[in-house]
């Protein structure tokens, strides 16, 4: 792994550009106060934060979502997989999503679509989020537990392929490829599901599904009336909580 940027802001955040191979990624981290010896702070824990279907990482929202909980003291990290952001996409992929908008437009049955564009994106991007937390845990100043935030599809693979998870936070599972959800019945670490009641992209009742079939004991269903991007403010502090509980030893963020 190879920084090649860094940012402090005012906010006591210290943002990381790196490359991994030809990964590219952010991680945010608590800055150190200037009269702190190095590594003298406790191990922050891990939230590894993905967007939906070849966001970019540095989608505003997944920004703000990464500074509010680096701040609360986490390590969090966010990449480009293999077709997102500035990475190149494969034809087949771009076929797809031209597909999926002219299907979205007229009104047509999506589900082969996504699943022929779904699917591929979660087979390619697990190994390389695997790879990403495999270089993270390495670094000072990271010793987990790790919690993963964000695409549904892509953390239930995440968290079934990789028992270093062991918390996870999904949004908006409408969409989820058929074999993706049977892997659902296999994930057993608490879980937080969020989404909009309204959304015009994710089915209601698929959300609820998705959630009833989650092998986990231990899992709860947020729903806030809106559409897609209507999610209230008040959710990141429940996520934050969420968090809190089952990635720090006390259930508590530090003073």
């Amino acid at each position: 792994m190879r920084f090649i940027s860094e940012h402090r802001s005012g906010d006591g955040v210290l943002a990381r550009e790196f490359i991994l191979g030809e990964i590219p990624g952010t991680l945010w981290t608590p800055d150190q106060a200037p009269d702190q010896a190095p590594g003298s702070a406790a191990p922050a824990p891990l939230i590894l934060m993905a967007h939906n279907n070849g966001l970019p990482k540095a989608e505003p929202r997944l920004v703000a979502r990464a500074r509010r909980s680096a701040a609360r003291g986490y390590a969090v990290a966010s990449i480009d997989a293999a077709g997102c952001g500035d990475r190149p996409r494969s034809a087949a992929a771009e076929r797809a999503r031209a597909d999926l908008r002219r299907a979205m437009r007229a009104g047509e049955p999506v589900d082969g679509i996504f699943e022929s564009l779904v699917g591929p994106l979660v087979d390619h991007a697990v190994p390389e989020w695997r790879t990403t937390l495999d270089a993270l845990l390495d670094l000072p100043g990271i010793g987990g537990p790790v919690g993963y935030s964000g695409w549904a599809a892509l953390g239930i693979r995440l968290v079934v392929a990789d028992p270093r998870v062991a918390a996870v936070g999904l949004f908006a599972g409408g969409y989820v490829p058929l074999a993706v959800r049977e892997e659902a019945r296999r994930v057993t670490v608490p879980l937080l599901l969020l989404f909009q009641w309204d959304d015009e992209g994710n089915p209601r009742q698929r959300n609820l599904d998705l959630f009833d079939a989650f092998g986990t004991r231990e899992k709860t269903l947020h729903a806030n009336m809106g559409g897609h991007t209507g999610t209230p403010w008040f959710e990141a502090e429940d996520a934050a909580r969420f968090f809190d509980r089952h990635l720090r030893p006390d259930g508590n963020r530090p003073l």
